[in-house]
């Protein structure tokens, strides 16, 4: 369907009515419209992806897009997915001239994800929430992540050897998330680079990378008070002309610096790979990751 701009020469539009029993000015409301369009757009989703990942049903998303009334929440949930900001969403949706029919001023309501009879913080949500479906977290709540780690894992392919290189994690304002980024790999042409997923009600985060359909996942404990995080890698690795599924445990140790010699392809004669085997080895004896044989 043809998207219909208000006539701004004609006289004013009739107010829409919100779910709030609040008028809302068509212009206004069609400015929110617009900005969902473009950031559909702009990230290359479908209605029926963006219905799935702000977890509602897509006709709703319809209703949205064509600026049908919908609740605070589903416009909160639509806005932390598509990196908008909420509050400047929800005023333009309701209309911040709008009012009530015996003129009084209309009551926009607070933030739907606040916990009620609590203080909301009115900072600006735009570029300090992480999207639902990445586990909605704030900048705030995960400021202790970012840094420089020293990455652990075995070789795939030598065994008694040990990868060590290194993982850097920054807040991205841009796409709100914790980004990471390999470095100094052996080999270097296969460093990845990714988002960290942070669910609210579990011990684990995950920090996953896709290119282009291949995806790969990480699985590690939250960082503790030592900056240690342990856990399992999922990927592929070639094996002769094809890549097979491959798994095994991974160690995150957050430093402040971290030299060139410590990295690298680390042998059974390296002075670090003691230490190295240890943490490793403590990541599944503790309980962080579990390999089950045949």
């Amino acid at each position: 369907m043809a998207d219909r701009s208000p006539n701004r020469s004609a006289k004013p539009a009739v107010a829409q009515q919100s779910t709030a029993g609040v008028a809302v000015p068509v212009d206004r409301r069609a400015r929110a419209v617009a900005a969902f369009r473009k950031a559909l757009i702009e990230r290359k989703m479908t209605q029926a992806e963006l219905a799935d990942t702000a977890d509602c049903h897509e006709k709703t998303i319809q209703n949205l897009i064509a600026g049908k009334s919908v609740r605070d929440q589903t416009l909160f949930d639509v806005c932390m997915v598509l990196g908008l900001d909420y509050e400047e969403i929800r005023d333009d949706w309701h209309g911040s001239i709008a009012q009530h029919e015996n003129g009084s001023p209309a009551k926009i309501a607070s933030n739907p994800a606040a916990p009620t009879g609590g203080t909301y913080d009115r900072e600006p949500i735009g570029g300090m929430v992480a999207p639902i479906y990445m586990g909605a977290y704030s900048k705030h709540a995960v400021d202790h992540y970012p840094g420089s780690y020293l990455t652990l894992r075995a070789d795939f392919t030598r065994k008694g050897h040990i990868v060590a290189y290194r993982t850097d994690i920054a807040w991205d304002d841009g796409w709100p998330s914790l980004l990471f980024q390999e470095s100094s790999r052996p080999d270097q042409s296969y460093a990845h680079r990714g988002r960290l997923y942070v669910p609210a009600s579990s011990m684990f985060i995950h920090l996953v990378s896709l290119t282009k359909g291949a995806m790969r996942m990480i699985v590690v404990s939250q960082i503790d008070q030592d900056g240690i995080m342990r856990g399992l890698i999922t990927t592929l690795n070639k094996q002769r002309a094809s890549f097979v599924p491959v798994s095994t445990a991974i160690v995150y140790m957050k430093q402040d610096a971290i030299p060139l010699d410590v990295l690298g392809d680390v042998g059974p004669g390296h002075a670090c790979h003691a230490a190295y085997t240890e943490h490793l080895a403590g990541a599944v004896s503790e309980g962080y990751a579990k390999l089950i044989g045949q």
